[in-house]
């Protein structure tokens, strides 16, 4: 059972949004929960800046589920080659894409049950396409909360699906929404993988990786 406290986290939450200078929930609202979608499942194991050149080129010439549905499988996979694993992703966007036109009368589900079942769609995404297309509370979890939610002490997990059910469990539900925007900025600019940016943090008197390195 994990123990770490509560108001701690929430504090972390607000410190972090002060912190931002960045709104990823601003930017995306701007957007289709469609554009959203797709560009989600185009960020799999991919790096950020190939993502966005990817999804800029395919939507330059494709904006919706019928353009998508209907369009030739190798001008698809064309559009998206920065993107990881682009003649998989090719495939499941061209699927998804059909599903949502003749299933879903061209609006993306906003359910976590009915975006896992589309091709392609973890909980991740589907977390995403909640929080960011449909306001919806959620707690997407990528390679950045996974790492930082047990870097801090949040959580001692392994799988990114644990991650997600002890975050459930310790976030007030009213900040579930921040989170995965928080913690990616944070994971992207100062927390990062290797060398992470101590010395910038604001959030060090709450983290138990900073306390076991530099408190000793």
């Amino acid at each position: 059972m994990n123990n770490y406290d509560k108001s701690k986290i929430e504090k972390i939450v607000y410190t972090l949004r002060k912190t931002n200078k960045i709104s990823m929930l601003g930017s995306f609202s701007k957007e289709e929960p469609f554009y959203i979608l797709i560009s989600t499942i185009l960020s799999a194991r991919n790096r950020d800046v190939m993502t966005r050149e990817a999804v800029r080129n395919l939507f330059s010439e494709y904006k919706t589920p019928e353009q998508l549905a209907n369009a030739p499988i190798r001008e698809i996979e064309r559009r998206i080659i920065k993107s990881g694993f682009y003649k998989t992703k090719a495939r499941r966007i061209k699927d998804v894409s059909k599903i949502i036109l003749e299933k879903y009368n061209n609006k993306v589900p906003d359910t976590i049950e009915e975006l896992i079942e589309l091709p392609g769609v973890g909980r991740k995404t589907a977390g995403c396409v909640l929080v960011y297309a449909h306001g919806k509370d959620a707690i997407p979890v990528d390679t950045h909360v996974h790492r930082i939610s047990n870097r801090i002490g949040f959580v001692k997990t392994k799988k990114r699906e644990d991650t997600e059910t002890e975050l459930m469990k310790l976030v007030p539900k009213r900040l579930w929404i921040y989170v995965n925007e928080v913690l990616v900025i944070h994971g992207q600019n100062v927390c990062r993988p290797i060398n992470p940016l101590c010395d910038k943090c604001k959030i060090t008197e709450y983290c138990e990786y900073y306390k076991k390195i530099y408190k000793k």
